[in-house]
């Protein structure tokens, strides 16, 4: 029976959300021959935590689901053990690329990961606390798990029988299916629509710095109406799943399962920088390693905290260091592409040194195109005013410290990245806790 991680990183109250993912745990032990694994990493303070601890003690049992509910001091200390059982050279650093003192998507989901290979879990299944499930027709839940656990770690050629369609040429049909996904209804990834619905032209001078400098402006307004929506606001009425090479644009994190290719390259562990944690997306089609997209996709919706303007104000940092790590981005997928399926070993599995070194190589990149971004965002959030243009003086004073930042971030990928693999092993066999608990309960 296999082992697999369902996960919630988390830095805010969600007991909804955990109460709905515990649902989705009980519907997978019971519709697949799987032990489920749930795996909350919470990052709240003490009165949060404890309300989660209330929530994860009130989920229904089954005889094939553990549940693990870990505070940060839980995550550092088995990382400690995970790192100091290596060789790897400048293991303060890890540690702090692993858990950093500031928000980071990637880093969350790289604990994700280690913590499953702990638990002997050969997929990892993520969530995200703004997050809710769909409702079918007939009133029963539409949980994602329900398609990836039928596809996922299979040979492509094996799932036709689980899937609607096959859009996948005959030359990938022998490799492992390596990641299933969905997206998202609700509200935009991206909470930036204020923008878009009080000046549509101050949205498209933003949103499109994201697309490589040399795009024609046609390719860059497709991409500007495409980005942050998802596939539409459509309620879900019946299941079409995809075999294919998955458009890292169809699919989305907050709905997402991976196979593999986890266990080769890490995520960007970046700080305050949305997206960051999107890139293995776009390495599983960059490789040509066969993924299923499929349409139970999540409900998106915005916490009361981003409507605060101390949440304003770091989410629209996050955003512009993410239009700022597109530099680096652009440039590694760009670079992937031409690689292609030579990014694969022998065994069909990803080359992360080749990955670790196109990093390294995009560090070298001319600055200028990020000044430039800096420059238009200036003039578009000052056209804006009020406190955007309050934001804008902010970022003035930030300028410099900003590029240093999202060139230390890429640089710091790619010294995680050449140590992914032996972190990994030492994952495999370091247990969770320092001695392991006896009931189902893993941490309260």
């Amino acid at each position: 029976m296999r082992r697999i991680c369902l996960t919630l990183p988390t830095n805010r109250a969600c007991p909804e959300t955990i109460t709905a993912l515990g649902r989705e745990a009980v519907y997978a032990a019971d519709r697949f021959d799987v032990e489920v694994h749930l795996l909350v990493l919470d990052s709240c303070d003490t009165s949060v935590h404890a309300e989660h601890a209330e929530t994860i003690r009130a989920l229904p049992e089954h005889s094939r689901l553990t549940t693990h509910h870990l505070s940060e001091s839980e995550q550092r200390n088995f990382l400690e053990r995970v790192v100091g059982s290596t060789d790897i050279a400048k293991p303060h650093l890890l540690l702090d690329l692993m858990l950093p003192d500031q928000l980071s998507y990637g880093a969350c989901t790289n604990r994700a990961f280690l913590i499953a290979f702990a638990l002997g879990c050969v997929s990892v299944h993520r969530r995200d606390s703004d997050s809710r499930y769909q409702t079918a027709p007939n009133g029963e839940t539409v949980f994602p798990i329900h398609h990836e656990l039928a596809s996922l770690g299979r040979r492509a050629a094996d799932t036709a029988d689980t899937v609607s369609e096959t859009m996948l040429a005959e030359g990938h049909a022998e490799r492992l299916v390596a990641m299933v996904g969905s997206s998202f209804v609700g509200e935009p990834s991206v909470d930036f629509d204020e923008v878009a619905r009080t000046d549509p032209g101050a949205y498209y001078d933003v949103v499109s710095l994201w697309a490589p400098r040399d795009w024609p402006t046609e390719r860059k307004r497709s991409l500007v109406e495409e980005s942050f929506r998802g596939p539409g606001q459509a309620p879900f009425e019946r299941d079409h799943s995809t075999l294919t090479l998955v458009d890292p644009m169809r699919v989305d994190m907050c709905n997402i399962a991976f196979h593999g290719v986890h266990a080769r390259v890490p995520l960007p562990p970046a700080t305050n920088t949305i997206g960051s944690d999107y890139f293995l997306i776009h390495l599983v089609y960059n490789a040509g390693l066969p993924g299923v997209v499929h349409n139970r996709n999540i409900v998106n919706y915005y916490t009361a905290e981003r409507r605060t303007l101390t949440g304003f104000l770091a989410y629209q940092t996050r955003f512009v260091k993410f239009l700022l790590s597109m530099l680096y981005f652009n440039f590694l997928y760009d670079r992937l592409s031409e690689v292609g399926p030579s990014l694969l070993d022998e065994r069909g599995e990803v080359r992360a040194s080749v990955v670790a070194e196109l990093a390294r190589q995009s560090t070298g990149l001319d600055q200028a195109e990020n000044l430039e971004r800096l420059s238009r965002i200036d003039t578009a959030y000052r056209r804006l005013g009020g406190k955007y243009a309050d934001f804008a003086d902010l970022l003035a004073a930030r300028q410099e410290c900003l590029l240093e930042e999202a060139r230390d971030d890429i640089n710091n990928f790619a010294e995680l990245t050449e140590v992914w693999g032996e972190l990994v092993r030492a994952a495999r066999v370091t247990p969770l806790h320092h001695t392991e608990p006896k009931t189902r309960w893993a941490s309260q």
